[in-house]
């Protein structure tokens, strides 16, 4: 397998694995923010500050890993 298809592998691995760790960690964020504010309807407001707190933080790093696949695309150290 030559360098350029190895690194085009593990840039869509990349992608896709944290594509679908991001989407499964907000789902599971939302879903226990609802089961939270069923329980205590008086928290919502610091619940949800929390909540949007966390999945910016969750998309922060989906969005690490897009950077980081985007520069071994774009600029390979590997094939230099």
């Amino acid at each position: 397998m030559e360098v350029n298809a190895a690194v085009a592998l593990a840039c869509g691995l990349i992608i896709s694995l944290g594509a679908i760790g991001a989407c499964i960690g907000i789902a599971l964020m939302g879903g226990k923010f609802i089961e939270a504010s069923a329980r205590q309807p008086e928290l919502m407001n610091e619940l949800q500050t929390k909540m949007f707190l966390l999945a910016g933080l969750i998309d922060a790093a989906f969005l690490i890993g897009v950077g980081v696949s985007m520069m071994f695309a774009f600029a390979n150290p590997f094939t230099a």
